[in-house]
Parts: structure tokens; C-alpha cells; sequence
């Protein structure tokens, strides 16, 4: 495990880095704060919603600037995930699919081409997904079904994905597919589909407990032509497409988890010096007050971990386990810290007319996608016991 030296405390934000911040977190609550609660009963975004954000530059953090991307960093991409994510997290999860997921394996493993092609697009109207998980492949990833057989000029893919994010939105899919299933992971290999692509649907939308403006959806290949230029990496490589951008894209689930807490917290903390019982304010009381102070002290140790996950990997150097603490713990944090808000809240905490409800269903996606807890803990044991 890394443990490098900080000159500054990790949750001290550069001046461009604060004002980046402060910029996201308040078209968040501009924009989108006014129609969380439809979006969660609709199960979808907002009318005009996508457009804002694409415009807000939130989707092309990564992307270099010759294809009119911001140039940004990962740390970047991980501060307007966590801003979004106070605000409604079901939202913060298409900007972390997109930047964390898509971007970063087009960055890495795209050919020059498939970046001229695809990188201007993710800049500015088109979203990405990512196609990895199965009936059969959950966090056993690389069980995959799904078929890639060779044709002529490319691959016809086969079979169907499961719980894939931003999947309605999407106009650009990587999925995953087996060109030899004998081969186990080593047949694993990825595709870059285009939406519309003959062969390719979307099927039914998942009716979920929580973050349900997030689209989470079948995908459906059936024949699907892929041309051989849509080939991300090498053949059978695709295993290592998936892990290592898995590993980045926890640090994103930690900072969706860090915002989903920090928002909870807030709405925790004014309704208690609201809420008057007994002739004054609960938040006078020592027994929400020391419960306001464990829930933002957990907060604190939460960001830390999220942004030395995020440090490290702008650094170039290791942070597997950094990644999978940084997840494994936020996801805890914003359990606590939201069930903990529905208490302070009380009767009112229970109903959808306040927002505690809500971070309280969405807290619980944390612990299940990007890698469950128990799988996080197998990675941890591993590293840390050089097993």
C-alpha cells in the first residue's frame, strides 16, 4: 500500500480546484435541486437537463482540449461527482459513468481514430455506458455469456447485459464479450457500439429502490455487427480494460457516497435547528448534537480517503487498495449518515414530502455496484496481507 507524505491536508482544495467545486455544486442546486423529487417519481431526468450539463462541461473533464474537452484531471471528475451527488446522486452517477468508466478507457486503451471519432461527442451530447455485467457475471465479472464471433470486416456480438447505467441516455456503449469462453478471462475482449448499431436495443428500464432518475437498463445484442475498427484494445484484453477501469471508477463511487452524505448531513443539520420540542430547538439537545458530530466526523474521514484515492491516481502511483477502502468505507458513512438523518427528521424523516427518505434509498446502491462490499474487503485482504 502507498503511503505517501502530504505537505497539505488532503481535503485542502487548490483556489481553481474550490472555485470548480463551488461552480458544480451550485448549478446543481440551481438545476437540478428544483426537480429531484419529480425526477425520483418519474424515473428520469428533467426536460433540457442532459443539455445543461453537457454545457456545463462536466462530461468532458478528461477529454483533452483538441477535441474540446476541459483538459482536467481525475480529481476533478471525482469533485463534480461528489457536488452533484449532494444534491442528487442519482444524477452524479451518469457524470461518473461517463468520465470515470468511458473517457478514462478511451483515454488509455482508444486508437488515435476512435478519439477523433468518439471524444468530441462525449464532450458535448453524447453519453456513455458501460456494458460488463450478466445474469451470470456479477462479481464474478468476467463469467460473461455474451459471444463475440468473427465476420467478415469486424465481430457479431450475442447475449444480454444486465443493470447497465445511463443505458437509455447512451450513444456510445463499451461493451464486453467472449470471443472463446474455454479461455476464461483471457477470451474477455471490448467493443466500442454505437447506439443504433443493427443488433442492439434497449430493453426494459430496472424499477429501483434507489437513484431511479438514474437509467438502469437490459441491453440486448442480437447479431450486432461491430466493425474491427471498434475493437478497444487488443482481443482477449478486454479483462484488463475492465479491472483497471473498475479500480478508478470506485474512487467515483466513494465520492458519489462522500456527496450523498454531506447533502444528507446538511438537511440533518438545519432541520435540527429547526424542529423546536420542548421549548427549543433539537438541536440543543446533547443527544443530536454528539449525533451531528459522529456523522460529520465520519464525513471528514470519508473525504479523506476519497481524495487521496484520487490524489494517488492523478500521481501515477499505486492505489488499488486506497480505491477499494475509499468505496468500501464512504458507502458505510453514507448508510449511517443517511439512516441517521431519517432519525433526526423522525416522523417527518419517514414521509417523501423531506429529503431524508430519498439519500436514505439511494445510500444503499453504494455497498452493491462497482464491486459489493465483500468483494472490496477480498480486494483490501489481499493487498494488505500479500496474499
Amino acid at each position: 500500500m502507498a503511503h505517501p507524505q502530504h505537505a497539505t491536508p488532503l481535503t485542502q482544495l487548490s483556489e481553481e480546484e474550490s472555485l470548480f467545486y463551488a461552480s458544480v455544486r451550485q448549478f446543481a442546486e440551481e438545476s437540478i435541486g428544483p426537480h429531484v423529487r419529480a425526477m425520483d417519481d418519474e424515473q428520469q431526468l428533467a426536460p433540457g437537463l442532459l443539455d445543461r450539463i453537457f454545457a456545463l462541461g462536466v462530461m468532458a473533464i478528461e477529454i483533452p482540449e483538441e477535441f474540446d474537452g476541459a483538459a482536467g484531471s481525475f480529481f476533478d471528475a471525482v469533485l463534480a461527482i461528489e457536488a452533484i451527488s449532494t444534491v442528487d446522486p442519482a444524477v452524479a452517477v451518469l457524470v461518473d459513468v461517463h468520465n470515470t468508466l468511458v473517457v478514462n478507457a478511451l483515454r488509455r486503451w482508444g486508437t488515435p481514430a476512435q478519439q477523433q471519432q468518439w471524444f468530441p461527442r462525449l464532450a458535448s451530447d453524447t453519453v456513455g455506458a458501460y456494458a460488463l455485467s450478466e445474469a451470470g457475471a456479477g462479481s464474478d465479472a468476467f463469467a460473461l455469456q455474451t459471444r463475440a464471433t468473427p465476420a467478415e470486416g469486424g465481430y457479431r456480438l450475442d447475449g444480454r447485459k444486465l443493470w447497465i447505467s445511463n443505458a437509455r441516455e447512451a450513444g456510445l456503449f463499451i461493451v464486453f464479450a467472449t470471443l472463446d469462453p474455454a479461455a476464461g478471462y483471457r477470451g474477455i475482449t471490448a467493443f466500442l457500439v454505437e447506439k443504433g448499431a443493427p443488433g442492439l436495443s434497449v430493453g426494459r428500464k430496472e424499477d429501483k429502490l434507489g437513484i431511479r432518475a438514474s437509467s438502469t437498463c437490459e441491453l440486448i445484442l442480437d447479431g450486432c455487427f461491430v466493425p474491427a475498427a471498434n475493437l478497444l484494445g487488443e482481443p482477449g484484453k478486454g479483462y484488463k480494460i475492465a479491472i483497471e477501469t473498475l479500480n478508478e471508477g470506485r474512487i467515483g463511487i466513494g465520492a458519489q457516497m462522500l456527496g450523498l452524505a454531506e447533502g444528507a448531513w446538511g438537511h440533518a443539520a438545519r432541520y435540527a435547528k429547526q424542529r423546536r420540542q420542548f421549548g427549543k430547538p433539537i438541536a440543543d439537545f446533547q443527544a443530536v448534537q454528539f449525533s451531528l458530530a459522529q456523522m460529520s466526523t465520519e464525513i471528514e474521514a470519508a473525504r479523506l480517503m476519497v481524495y487521496n484515492a484520487a490524489r494517488l491516481k492523478d500521481a501515477g502511483q499505486p492505489f488499488l487498495t486506497e480505491a477499494a477502502m475509499a468505496k468500501l468505507f464512504a458507502s458505510q458513512v453514507a448508510e449511517r449518515v443517511a439512516s441517521q438523518c431519517v432519525e433526526i427528521f423522525g416522523g417527518s424523516g419517514f414521509v417523501r414530502d423531506q429529503p431524508a427518505e430519498k439519500y436514505f434509498r439511494d445510500s444503499k446502491i453504494g455497498k452493491i455496484y462497482e464491486g459489493t462490499s465483500n468483494m472490496q474487503l477480498a480486494t483490501i485482504a489481499k493487498q494488505v496481507l500479500g496474499k
